[in-house]
């Protein structure tokens, strides 16, 4: 087989193969065998009519049609392969000449990662948060944790910003109640941001037994998008009542007998979680700096794929919240226009990423082993609430494995670039990411929970 390649633009080329007719050989017996079995003539049973009957009978562009069939995609898999490019589309193919018996050409055009040098990227340059952990840093998390173990009281007073109210709600349109939009006996923080405009406002200042109705815009249902007057009946008002900060909160709140103890615990965790975010910082500002010195040119089929990509995720979690798209956007504060626009940047930096780190997972020799392999699906069934047995098959039944160890080569080639880097922190100080793994108990466990840092679940932390 002999391949001549053209460069049609940086990100495009024209793969021109010649086959010798013999390297088609597997191939036409194959064609022979499945023709053998479609057709039927007398005096023959199903596959076994000889090759020269059906030749005479069907002719033979049939075979030869069913040869290249076969031939064609497996020849330009090895065109690819002869040839080193990166194919990051679907090849247009034409078969441009057949001499039977003698040889056959195609052609194929397809849009192929462009050629370029990664920069050295030893010493770069960045600058990260401190990991030192302040008394204001231990009191919001105390804070939150009183949070979660307040206490509602009732209260004989009007509704405030921040207190529980129990209601029933239901929406009328003309006059004409929705039933679809009811809803009885519903537990609703005051201020908490409803998706329902007006909601807070009505409910500032409502009493017990007391009724309201105010006009919006219905957020679900098949009504969505309409104009209805909402009914609210307020059937109690309670305000949060948070714990005291003693020994008493801590045996509540944790295994600690004081809470000087449990104090340290939250000091100690919230210097782990800083250090792994320095970490997981330092690997992206690294990568970022080095994105800034290289200039690739964006295939447009794979800028294409990227945006319908998440284009479709988008619609499904739009569809999935039962919201209107008005509603949707709102409760995410941001509008259809902002997402797409930042689909459209985000989309061509994922792939100049893929790109980068594909070069340096070559160029450093990086693997995976069948351990990391586990681990990753372990990590990823965990965050899923699935079995990793059940997500190892899924994974194998759809042909995904592949991408799983793409995505844990391209981490590890994110973590050669971090390493590499020069860095300080916000006060001036050096930062040693091989000390930070020390620190938290060894390399494995701190890449293990950088990793998890930085997922992005399908954007999925962009496309929230």
């Amino acid at each position: 087989m002999k391949t001549a390649v053209e460069e049609l633009s940086p990100t495009r080329v024209k793969l021109t193969v010649e086959v010798p007719f013999d390297e088609l050989r597997p191939s036409m017996d194959a064609a022979y065998k499945k023709v053998a079995q479609q057709v039927r003539v007398p005096g023959f049973r199903p596959g076994k009519v000889p090759a020269r009957i059906i030749e005479q009978r069907f002719g033979r562009a049939v075979v030869l049609e069913e040869t290249l069939n076969d031939a064609v995609p497996k020849l330009y898999g090895q065109a690819v392969d002869e040839v080193d490019v990166f194919p990051v589309s679907q090849p247009d193919i034409e078969v441009t000449k057949i001499e039977d018996g003698e040889q056959i050409e195609f052609t194929a055009e397809v849009d192929i990662r462009p050629n370029f040098d990664v920069p050295d990227y030893q010493g770069i340059e960045v600058s990260v948060e401190s990991a030192e952990v302040s008394d204001a840093d231990i009191d919001t998390q105390l804070d939150a944790l009183r949070q979660r173990f307040a206490t509602l009281t009732g209260v004989e007073r009007p509704a405030a910003t921040g207190d529980f109210v129990v209601m029933d709600l239901r929406a009328e349109i003309d006059g004409k109640n929705i039933e679809e939009q009811q809803a009885s006996e519903v537990s609703y923080e005051v201020g908490a941001g409803s998706v329902l405009q007006g909601l807070d406002d009505a409910l500032e200042g409502m009493s017990a037994s007391e009724e309201k109705s105010f006009r919006t815009e219905l957020v679900g249902g098949e009504n969505a998008g309409e104009e209805a007057d909402v009914i609210i009946n307020v059937k109690s008002v309670k305000e949060k009542v948070l714990p005291e900060l003693d020994d008493e909160f801590a045996q509540l709140a944790s295994e600690f007998d004081t809470l000087e103890e449990l104090k340290d615990s939250i000091r100690e965790g919230a210097r782990r979680n800083k250090l792994i975010e320095q970490v997981v910082e330092a690997r992206e500002k690294a990568l970022d700096t080095l994105l800034d010195q290289i200039e690739i040119p964006i295939p447009d089929s794979a800028l294409k794929a990227e945006l319908d990509a998440r284009t479709h995720n988008l619609e499904h979690q739009i569809a999935e919240s039962g919201l209107s798209r008005e509603a949707f956007f709102r409760l995410n504060q941001t509008t259809e226009e902002e997402r797409l626009s930042e689909f459209e940047t985000s989309s061509a930096k994922a792939i100049k990423v893929g790109f980068v780190l594909d070069k340096i997972v070559k160029s450093e020799e990086l693997g995976v082993s069948e351990q990391e392999l586990t681990n990753f699906v372990v990590r990823r069934a965990m965050d899923m609430g699935v079995q990793p047995n059940q997500l190892a098959q899924h994974l194998a039944d759809n042909d995904q494995l592949t991408l799983a160890m793409v995505e844990i080569v391209r981490d590890k080639a994110k973590s050669v670039i971090g390493d590499a880097a020069k860095i300080v922190d916000s006060e001036g100080n050096e930062v040693d990411l091989k000390a930070i793994y020390t620190e938290i108990s060894g390399e494995e466990a701190v890449e293990e929970d950088a990793e998890e840092s930085a997922e992005e679940p399908a954007e999925q932390k962009n496309e929230a």
